[in-house]
């Protein structure tokens, strides 16, 4: 609901946004309609992802389809990357070669594209602790910090007639999107190649099954992401020789459930002797 509630509000926007920029003959206001098309774009990735998500595993997808939310994540910040690139461009060729546009419309406009990426933006932020959600917050919140320039841009314009100020700004915040950007694509490529999640210390994990009683040690540990809200991992682990079959089992289940609480969902785990783990 909250995607389907995001993706009509900025697509309303974009469609108004666009039309004043023809008819005003305002790159910014063009530029800006692109850049949040692009985060329409990026909302309906996620959303048909989720779709996927749900979908049963099979015997050809044993995980499931959860591992699109992590390649939807991934795609976003690579849309925002390559919208940040045309905008940077944009703002470039129009610092060298200003181009009047009414300051007022701008501003206006503009400050409407406030209002609502910002109600946009809150809607996510209440979600953030999924990847997905993380990424439509920040393509969101980006959106609301241009306009906020745009804003400025406009009433500068108007006032002083100056109009390198608007690609001025604009590159300003490009910067602002760029340094926001990198950390979401860097935490949905770790998990696109099945890299330790971001949160979870492997050294911790290991100290944490250790400390359950009758374990004597643990070898061959690996923890991925299998979409972004969760976490496996897969163990050979050593328990107290003396104990019966039973009494390794419920030393397991005792494992699995301290991994539960540090975000580790889905644990595998495999009974080893001293003797399999050297070398």
């Amino acid at each position: 609901n909250v995607f389907l509630v995001g993706i009509a509000l900025n697509l309303v926007f974009v469609l108004a946004e666009a039309i004043a920029g023809m008819a005003y003959n305002s790159m910014a206001l063009l530029t800006d309609a692109g850049h949040n098309l692009s985060d329409v774009a990026s909302l309906v990735v996620s959303l048909v992802a989720f779709w996927i998500a749900k979908k049963q595993s099979s015997a050809a997808y044993t995980y499931g389809f959860k591992k699109t939310t992590v390649l939807a994540a991934l795609t976003n910040a690579v849309i925002l990357l390559v919208a940040i690139g045309i905008l940077g461009y944009e703002s470039i060729t129009r610092l060298f070669h200003p181009q009047p546009v009414e300051g007022g419309v701008i501003a206006w406009v503009a400050a409407i594209g406030i209002i609502i990426n910002s109600i946009s933006a809150y809607l996510f932020f209440r979600q953030k602790g999924e990847l997905n959600s993380r990424a439509a917050y920040l393509h969101l919140l980006a959106d609301a910090l241009v306009s906020v320039g745009v804003v400025i841009a406009g009433i500068a314009i108007t006032y002083t007639k100056i109009y390198w100020i608007d690609p001025a700004i604009g590159l300003v915040i490009m910067v602002v999107i760029l340094i926001s950007t990198w950390g979401l694509l860097r935490d949905s490529f770790k998990m696109t190649i099945d890299a330790v999640p971001v949160g979870i210390e492997l050294d911790a994990i290991k100290q944490v099954i250790k400390g359950v009683e009758h374990v004597t040690g643990v070898h061959h540990v690996h923890v991925w992401s299998i979409s972004t809200t969760e976490n496996a991992l897969t163990a050979h682990v050593v328990v107290d020789e003396n104990l019966s079959f039973e009494e390794k089992l419920k030393v397991i289940a005792a494992i699995k459930h301290q991994l539960e609480h540090q975000n580790i969902h889905h644990s595998t785990l495999e009974l080893a002797k001293e003797v399999q783990l050297e070398g």
